[in-house]
């Protein structure tokens, strides 16, 4: 009797547990209290850390940066932490992530050309040990929730084979946020929502911030605070497509331009979200001795809602716009809170200080190019880090204006690379399109308005900016100081030295979803990975004996597809 009365407790709880709703953000009326934010004497060790990334969120697009988009929750974490106004990350997707999980530059992890594409046989290379990894070796309990995009064309390359225990989220690039298709194509879509390494068809229909925030509530409801954790939510909020829950939407209705409006919307879903993590966190015992990361992943895609505003450039460019990014640091633990950090950081840089904090230990051997960073963020010492390579990519379309004579006999100057040494920053080759894009409040878009700062000359292919006095790169001073020039110019040669090749393959046809059972998924076995090689390696030798016309018309086509995706990306 007493054992089927417990049995029937339990059930209940069970019951409510389940069925309660934690993302949405009604249910949580109130932040919670002082009460629920006392530290305990002596805080166990090592931390709890969440790291929270969002996709294409605009260095204006948050409400301490003076942006008209409500973000209540970042504003509250933020002014109660660490503001981070000097940290660097990645203009596109894929680079970010990768960064953030191995701790090195995309030229010592061959993807330092665009993303990682559905169809493409890549991912994250199989000999890096990834962050959660090295967390694991430490003691942690590791999870994932959200937005992948490292590759999966083997399992190999899955989350859960990279060092998470659990995954909830999308492998590809750009998913619906209620449906979960994805189109790589015409006629190429595939369902991409996996729960561990399966396909989670019974989760379609749900708003994919909320369901994630609901699964990183879960995880803390049923992990135990003895225990290390460590939680990466990548939000799919706010890269297209444009969508959002009516509620939010109505917010905005007075907002002219429609772009903008739901951006605005997703953006402040996502705040609500971030809400309840945070809820989440205090409520299990958690907060106390937590460290939560917020960053997002590139700069905002104007095209889409976005604004870098007043910084130069947009997603998928080199200009401060594309890498200068949104970031701060909330926790109980740091030792000088409520303050702005300007301390020079970088993405890799989450490496070595999270396992440093981790109680793990990281040697030169490792290979990392990102540094321990912890007490320039808690005790606002100094950084150890004093440059920052944006990248070299090879492939990327030469400048036409640029040549190895114009880089001083150092550098080709036609190929697409940034760098940043103390105050200076260098960029040669196509940096990419470099607007001053003032935030989209107008109902046109574009309009007549969007030609009012353009980038000046065409007819260039090296920049030098004084990024401490003109964060806005409003003065090029690449020929009042040739000496500059020539010295990050030798520094890039020297990093170059140190890049591996590319790798970029060539889509697969069987990838396609049709041979998934209609989803996106692991695809190739070993064997497959070696003939792909093999006709990749084939098809750059043959590139270089043999000049055709037909030779010619498919390179300009390649390098058209390429300026197309990259406004999709």
């Amino acid at each position: 009797m007493h054992a089927l009365t417990g049995f029937s407790l339990v059930s209940l709880l069970s019951f409510g547990y389940l069925s309660w709703d934690w993302a949405k953000p009604s249910l949580v009326a109130d932040w919670p209290g002082e009460a629920g934010e006392q530290r305990s004497a002596a805080p166990p060790q090592p931390p709890h850390i969440i790291f929270i990334l969002t996709d294409d969120q605009g260095y204006h697009d948050v409400g301490y940066h003076g942006s008209d988009i409500e973000t209540p929750t970042l504003d509250r974490l933020a002014a109660k932490g660490v503001k981070l106004e000097n940290y660097y990350i990645q203009p596109i997707c894929t680079p970010s992530r990768s960064q953030l999980l191995t701790g090195r530059y995309q030229i010592h992890t061959g993807l330092q050309h665009s993303i990682i594409r559905p169809r493409q046989p890549n991912c994250l290379p199989l000999d890096q040990v990834t962050l959660p990894q090295k967390l694991q070796e430490a003691g942690y309990s590791t999870h994932m929730v959200g937005k992948w995009h490292l590759g999966f064309y083997r399992k190999e390359c899955l989350p859960t084979r990279r060092g998470f225990d659990t995954f909830l989220g999308s492998l590809t690039g750009n998913v619906d946020y209620y449906t979960y298709d994805n189109c790589d194509g015409p006629g190429v879509c595939g369902f991409d929502l996996h729960e561990g390494e399966n396909v989670a068809w019974g989760l379609s229909g749900q708003y994919s911030t909320m369901l994630y925030a609901q699964r990183a509530s879960h995880i803390l409801a049923s992990h135990s605070p003895q225990r290390p954790l460590f939680l990466y939510v990548a939000f799919q909020a706010v890269h297209t497509p444009l969508q959002s829950p009516r509620e939010y939407l109505y917010r905005y209705r007075t907002m002219g331009n429609v772009a903008r409006r739901k951006y605005a919307a997703m953006v402040t879903c996502m705040d609500e979200a971030v809400r309840n993590i945070t809820w989440a966190l205090k409520r299990y015992g958690f907060y106390n001795n937590s460290v939560i990361i917020f960053s997002s992943d590139n700069g905002g895609q104007t095209f889409s809602g976005g604004s870098n505003w007043p910084l130069r450039g947009r997603k998928g460019t080199y200009w401060e716009g594309g890498v200068r990014g949104l970031g701060f640091v909330h926790s109980p633990l740091l030792k000088r809170k409520q303050r702005t950090s300007r301390a020079l950081m970088h993405i890799t840089d989450w490496y070595p200080t999270l396992v440093g904090l981790a109680g793990g230990t990281t040697s030169a051997a490792d290979g990392l190019d990102g540094y321990d960073v912890w007490p320039a963020i808690s005790e606002g010492r100094a950084s150890p880090r004093t440059e920052i390579l944006h990248n070299i990519d090879p492939l990327y379309n030469h400048a036409q204006h640029g040549s190895l004579e114009g880089g001083f006999g150092i550098w080709n100057t036609a190929v697409q690379a940034a760098i940043r040494v103390g105050e200076w920053k260098l960029l040669t080759g196509d940096p990419g399109y470099g607007d001053w894009i003032p935030p989209q409040t107008l109902a046109t878009f574009p309009g007549s308005w969007w030609n009012l700062e353009r980038m000046a000359s065409v007819r260039q292919a090296v920049w030098l900016f004084n990024i401490s006095a003109d964060p806005y790169e409003r003065e090029d001073l690449a020929g009042q100081r040739p000496d500059v020039v020539r010295t990050l110019l030798a520094r890039l040669a020297e990093y170059n030295r140190t890049a591996i090749p590319v790798r970029y393959p060539a889509e697969n046809p069987r990838a396609h979803p049709d041979f998934n059972g209609g989803a996106w998924g692991p695809w190739a076995s070993d064997e497959e990975e070696e003939e792909e090689e093999g006709r990749a390696l084939s098809f750059s030798r043959g590139r270089r004996k043999k000049k055709c016309k037909i030779c010619k018309l498919r390179s300009f086509f390649r390098k058209l597809n390429t300026r197309l995706m990259s406004q999709r990306i």
